[in-house]
């Protein structure tokens, strides 16, 4: 009921037209927007005066990766106040028993929007619906990467942030700024059918990449997000007759040079779709900050990887739902996700950080199903401990904005994110696919653990 009720306030201030109503600058910095609403409507931060006491069998230290026996947490406002200790006089008890404690998990790849003929509305609509499945599920921070033709993931992050409904922490990027298809272009201009260039900002040049970054610096993005591989040369689609990527790049290197910088001196940070070719290089080469996918990771791309320290975010949850037609297409021989494993083993031995991130993209791949992906980790080589620690400390690392001193483990000063599962999944990794109990800023958001 709780749920539900949150739900429907969440859809009550979106249909009253908040996505539309607010102007201003923009950003996801350490000071977003505050959208006008009346102190009843800001329901969704925790009470300044608020103490509340945690208490469980045992916690996730996610710095040093070992469990820390019956641990005490004091949460105070939307802070941890202490981690040890006893619960102070007055305070709200919350006792988990048997459960292990998390601190909330980070998704460095997710989709709340897709691009579909919808109106703007109903896709805010699903937006903010995929974000708050997320977050029940433990993700407590998602970094969205490119709402696919609209910012209005930017409005979701600050009413999120002011307190006017539930949902994780945000960052996003809003619409990609490049050229990019899955197939040809039909031939429809006649039609009016395609106004421009895809998401309608032409980079067609260093300087004009650079334009185009300040453009989606002014509609408040924390990244910008880019895409150097096509996935079609001529009438051919994704695999070639040998059962090898296509990987036709799209971006010059000089053009992806240019959106780095220009965005880097605008304060953004920059994530970067390529499988592999000349397009990954171009990612590795110019330093983007996330490169997601590199299907293809070779020695000299982990060498790259490892000069820059730049961060890898292998989205496995993306390639499984591609499986079964990829391996169609290529008759059995290969797929998208045999060449994530080779890439991420690859990354895996050469002490490449490896960051959570899963492609979570409503509908195909289901958001709040994202944890499965740990048990990938574990089987392609990480201990368990390894495949936790993706999910936190390194994941807020790569976020904008310094907020690996905010978020990403259970340490004094931080905000209270904290997650729970039923039993250890240092022994069962698949615990992260049943949590039990969420907090967001000291808010509990689920408790299935019938605690008091």
């Amino acid at each position: 009921m709780w749920v539900k009720t949150m739900r429907a306030f969440a859809l009550a201030v979106l249909l009253s037209g908040f996505a539309h109503a607010q102007e201003g600058e923009g950003g996801g910095a350490a000071r977003p927007r505050t959208p006008s609403a009346s102190p009843d409507a800001r329901k969704f931060i925790a009470p300044t005066d608020q103490i509340v006491v945690i208490r469980a069998a045992r916690m996730f230290d996610a710095r040093s990766g070992k469990m820390v026996p019956n641990p005490v947490i004091v949460v105070r406002g939307d802070r941890i106040a202490e981690v040890g200790g006893t619960a102070p006089s007055g305070a709200t008890v919350i006792d988990l028993g048997s459960a292990t404690l998390l601190p909330g998990m980070i998704d460095g790849h997710v989709h709340l929007n897709l691009n579909q003929p919808l109106p703007p509305a109903r896709r805010a609509l699903i937006a903010l619906a995929n974000a708050q499945v997320d977050l029940e599920a433990g993700f407590t921070t998602v970094l969205d990467m490119d709402s696919r033709g609209g910012f209005n993931t930017v409005e979701i992050r600050d009413a999120i942030n002011a307190g006017m409904f539930l949902g994780p922490r945000m960052q996003v990027v809003g619409q990609s700024i490049n050229q990019r298809a899955t197939a040809i272009y039909p031939d429809t201009q006649s039609l009016r059918y395609y106004e421009g260039f895809t998401e309608n900002k032409n980079v067609n040049s260093p300087w004009l990449a650079r334009a185009a970054v300040r453009e989606a610096k002014l509609h408040g993005v924390d990244w910008i997000k880019i895409y150097t591989t096509q996935d079609f040369v001529g009438p051919v689609h994704m695999w070639r007759e040998n059962a090898t990527l296509v990987n036709s790049p799209s971006l010059t290197l000089e053009e992806v040079e240019a959106i780095v910088d220009e965005a880097h001196r605008l304060g953004l940070k920059v994530a970067c779709h390529t499988y592999g070719g000349e397009g990954m290089r171009s990612c590795l080469s110019a330093g983007v900050d996330s490169p997601n996918h590199l299907l293809e990771l070779d020695d000299s791309g982990v060498k790259m990887l490892l000069q820059k320290k730049l961060f890898f975010v292998p989205t496995i949850d993306d390639l499984i739902s591609l499986e079964k037609p990829d391996l169609r297409e290529t008759g059995g021989r290969n797929s998208r996700l045999k060449l994530m494993e080779q890439a991420f083993k690859r990354a895996l031995a050469a002490g490449v950080t490896i960051v959570f991130g899963s492609g979570a993209t409503s509908p195909t791949i289901p958001h709040g199903r994202q944890a499965d992906q740990f048990r990938y980790f574990v089987k392609w080589g990480m201990t368990p401990t390894q495949a936790l620690q993706t999910a936190f400390l390194p994941a807020a690392r790569m976020l904008n904005y310094g907020w690996e001193g905010q978020i990403g483990s259970i340490e004094k000063g931080k905000f209270a994110d904290i997650i729970a599962v039923a039993g250890n999944p240092l022994d069962d990794v698949t615990e992260m696919e049943r949590v039990k109990f969420v907090m967001k800023g000291g808010l509990v958001v689920r408790n299935d653990l019938g605690a008091r």
